[in-house]
């Protein structure tokens, strides 16, 4: 192997301790609950420890040898959340703890694998029709007949046997690769705007059309199946990435426009909305119907207070879904106002580095890639802890890393491990770390190697 420039060395050692301290942080926090919850330490305590600090240092270690030159922070923000999602789910029920056990070794192996395969970012933008394709199949799949459920009024899962997961959580990925690809190959043309509508520049309808009916057909596919949340995401998605693509801000106003007066028309028609726009108001005057959850989420906040009540020592299971959509709920109350910000900063710091890497990223493709990846899961987690805290109304998506959920979980990591490998592709370019032959490239190099040998010998 190749030896690494300082900088990338330098990143590699400082994520190794940040591993390390993310998963310190999470063996005691999981100490903690245990002994707060039971007041003795659990027998399962050093198979935990083991599995988990096994686990976290496999993914380092993919890292190191897999995407040298990556950014070293996002890696360790994302275990560091992943521990204390993981401890608040063990705290609550065991059954889905050991679950969420399963689906973290998934994840791990999903994040190592797309590492080892996607060695070069910009083969992905070949692809683009075969994600949109992909992706508008898994947004349709709840649908079908037969295989398609619904849980809290939104027909999001899918059943297959014993496997139960969203296709969603996929779709988004694939859906961001064709919006990358596509802006990259077309953002000049379609910023240019060729002709005029009153005092405004609009590109070509032949340019614009295949993306805007891409990003409309997911967003109305999110509505059928009324869940809001993920629609409210594709639609951010879709905005940011033509803002940043084209650097005219009139498709920010345009988007605030059409979510304004698509969110007006989804309150007067569905009455979900209807009904989570009240709670969003007013949970008290619905405290033993619909309202019930908000109301407790309230109170676990005012119980938790500064400090918390300390880990295993609060009240979380009053609030039903304490371990998916108001799991911040249970850390505020258990982890205080302190532990709340912490979980706040830490997607901060997400959101900042995801941005670092499309800045430094000196490729169209990999750039808006990089903006939508990040856009995905910072406006993820705004949105279900603005609807936690009754800063926007609640739509159910899950807490990136935090939450409990295996398709979450593992769509996540590989959204990490593509960031990651951005960031490497970058550090190549700048010398920062040796560009070598990928895997791939050196088996077709060995194969021509072997067919210039046997026309020399023939």
């Amino acid at each position: 192997m190749s030896q690494l420039s300082p900088v990338a060395a330098a990143r590699r050692n400082s994520e190794l301790g940040l591993v390390i301290m993310a998963a310190g942080i999470s063996a005691v926090a999981f100490v903690l609950a245990s002994l707060g919850k039971n007041a003795s330490m659990p027998a399962s305590l050093v198979p935990f420890l083991i599995a988990l600090l096994g686990m976290l240092l496999a993914a380092h270690v993919a890292t190191r040898w897999l995407a040298r030159g990556a950014d070293g922070t996002l890696l360790p923000l994302a275990i560091m959340l992943h521990g204390i999602g993981y401890v608040m789910i063990a705290r609550l029920s065991e059954r889905r703890a050991a679950l969420q056990t399963t689906w973290s070794f998934i994840a791990i192996v999903a994040f190592v694998l797309t590492l080892l395969v996607i060695q070069r970012p910009p083969d992905l933008a070949r692809y683009k029709w075969t994600f949109l394709f992909v992706g508008a199949g898994l947004l349709m799949l709840p649908l079908v007949p037969g295989i398609g459920t619904s849980v809290g009024g939104a027909k999001i899962w899918v059943s297959i046997g014993p496997v139960n997961f969203q296709p969603g959580e996929f779709a988004k990925i694939a859906l961001a690769l064709f919006f990358a690809s596509y802006l990259a190959d077309n953002r000049e043309l379609i910023a240019a705007g060729t002709r005029r509508v009153g005092f405004i520049r609009v590109p070509e309808v032949r340019f614009l059309l295949p993306i805007t009916l891409a990003w409309a057909f997911a967003v109305t596919v999110m509505v059928a199946e009324k869940d809001l949340g993920s629609a409210l995401l594709f639609f951010t998605l879709f905005m940011v990435m033509m803002w940043v693509a084209t650097e005219r801000a009139i498709y920010l106003v345009l988007g605030l426009v059409i979510f304004s007066g698509a969110a007006y028309v989804a309150w007067r028609l569905f009455d979900v909305v209807q009904t989570r726009v009240d709670v969003w108001l007013d949970p008290w005057s619905q405290y033993e119907g619909k309202g019930y959850q908000a109301a407790q989420a309230m109170f676990a906040f005012a119980n938790g207070g500064t400090a918390g009540t300390g880990l295993g020592l609060g009240n979380p299971t009053k609030i039903p879904a304490a371990s998916t959509d108001y799991v911040f709920a249970a850390i505020g109350e258990e982890m205080g106002l302190i532990g709340a910000t912490a979980i706040i900063i830490a997607f901060l710091l997400l959101l900042g580095g995801g941005l670092r890497v499309a800045m430094r990223a000196d490729r169209p493709f990999e750039k808006l890639l990089a903006t939508g990846l990040t856009t995905i899961i910072t406006m993820q987690a705004f949105i279900i802890i603005g609807g936690v805290v009754r800063l926007v109304p609640l739509t159910g998506i899950t807490l990136p890393f935090v939450s409990y959920g295996g398709s979450s979980l593992l769509s996540n990591y590989i959204l990490l491990a593509l960031l990651l490998r951005i960031s490497d592709s970058g550090a190549r370019r700048r010398g920062e770390t040796p560009d070598e032959l990928t895997f791939s490239e050196r088996l077709e190099a060995r194969r021509l190697r072997r067919i210039e040998r046997k026309a020399a010998t023939a």
